[in-house]
């Protein structure tokens, strides 16, 4: 009984992921054009009886701004009355604190980034889409990006076809990454220089004896999991626990994504790498790149990279001491400890800001991927219009111990070399 049950979920869900890709609502060409131009009405209607509803000073937007967006957009979501009450529910509970950024802008800032885009993206409109304006695409992709809405929620707020909403939201995560080489870049001289910060400063002394030798830290290393949901064929038919719990005990490697990053001391993601959950082999690409010629991932002279246990141990990556932990190797595993904290809150703040992370709801590695990027090339965006968006770090995560990773010779070298440089700086500033 409970195999023919869970054969009928998968087959359910492989019919629900066809007609994610596939559905066409309106193929016929006369009945197309019809819809498409009752829409524009429609909405052009809406907006206008919107902006002329509006009181003379409104909370949120600055004096001259355009007004050509619905004035609830910049602080709330709605549900419509199709809605049930289970979802009106969900989303009382994904409520948070408001953001630091008003919407308006941020919706005017990322439409322009993708007009002046220098890349050539297919603008060819997909059969069955309604033409909807650059700026409308962009709120409508940000509302499922930054709340946990259902399709039909956003589908009534915009009055589009639930198809059709779909198809829009993945046509702009495709256009948003197509944006990584610009907006997630890798520092290059100057500004790289701007970004270095001394390791040995966090002990309080800075004096040239004591500093000699010390590194200077570009960037933290680091990664996350984010939870999607298992391909057909590897769904549990026995299990009726919610994904994401499941994920955490079971720890199917397909139910979860690798988000891999390094992070500057301001927040900002300099290196982005989305795997599937079985892929094994922690900064493989990175480790690789690092170091090499211009047009690589160059490190400025003396400078290097701090990760948590499991990374490789590089010439330009540090890594933690994991056995035989005295006071030197205590001294320095607490030193690079206050640097991880960085890459938290930037992960914290990823993933307060875009909400969809939590649990992407499909089982498609390309899409999953597609979204997961798209959220981290927003995440410099927002970064360049406000302060990071405070979120609370996963403790649990945050948590896991693990083995150390490889080791090299330059590597070991570098840290038996650094470990001793802080507990000389220690004891001398102690006698």
């Amino acid at each position: 009984m409970e195999t023919t049950r869970g054969l009928v979920q998968s087959a359910g869900r492989a019919v629900l992921d066809m007609i994610e890709r596939e559905w066409e609502p309106l193929s016929p060409g006369e009945l197309e054009q019809r819809l498409d131009q009752t829409v524009e009405e429609i909405l052009e209607a809406d907006l206008i009886a919107k902006v002329q509803a509006q009181p003379p000073a409104i909370h949120g937007t600055q004096a001259g701004e355009p007004m050509g967006l619905p004035a609830e957009t910049t602080t709330t979501t709605t549900t419509t009355p199709a809605a049930t009450q289970d979802e009106e529910d969900h989303l009382a509970e994904e409520e948070t604190e408001e953001d630091t950024v008003d919407t308006s802008y941020a919706v005017k800032h990322i439409t322009e980034l993708l007009q002046n885009s220098k890349s050539h993206y297919n603008r060819s409109r997909l059969t069955g889409r309604a033409r909807v304006s650059l700026s409308h695409t962009v709120l409508l992709s940000l509302t499922l990006l930054s709340k946990r809405v259902s399709y039909r929620s956003v589908s009534g707020r915009f009055r589009l076809e639930k198809g059709n909403i779909h198809r829009i939201y993945f046509s702009f995560c495709e256009r948003v990454n197509l944006l990584q080489d610009e907006l997630i870049r890798w520092p290059r001289d100057g500004e790289a220089v701007d970004l270095l910060c001394p390791l040995y400063a966090l002990l309080g002394k800075s004096g040239p004896e004591e500093a000699q030798g010390a590194p200077q830290i570009l960037g933290v290393l680091g990664h996350t999991r984010i939870p999607i949901r298992l391909p057909i064929g590897k769904q549990s038919v026995e299990s009726t626990a919610p994904e994401v719990k499941r994920m955490r005990r079971e720890a199917h490697p397909d139910s979860w994504l690798n988000l891999e990053l390094v992070c500057d001391r301001r927040g900002r993601f300099r290196h982005c790498h989305v795997s599937k959950g079985s892929e094994k082999g922690r900064a493989g690409l990175l480790r690789d790149r690092l170091g090499r010629p211009p047009g690589m991932m160059t490190m400025p002279p003396g400078s290097c990279l701090v990760a948590r246990a499991g990374y490789p141990l590089t010439e330009h990556i540090l890594t933690p001491h994991v056995s035989c932990v005295g006071p030197r190797e205590g001294l320095y595993n607490k030193t690079l400890e206050a640097y991880f904290s960085i890459l938290d809150q930037a992960v914290a703040s990823l993933k307060a800001r875009f909400q969809r992370l939590r649990y992407l709801d499909m089982g498609n590695y390309e899409r999953a991927r597609a979204v997961v990027l798209t959220a981290c090339i927003l995440h410099n965006v927002f970064l360049d219009l406000g302060p990071l968006l405070e979120g609370e770090v996963d403790v649990e995560e945050v948590g896991l111990v693990e083995e150390e990773g490889d080791v090299d010779e330059e590597g070991l070298k570098r840290r038996e070399a650094i470990t001793d440089l802080l507990y000389k700086g220690l004891e001398s500033t102690c006698v």
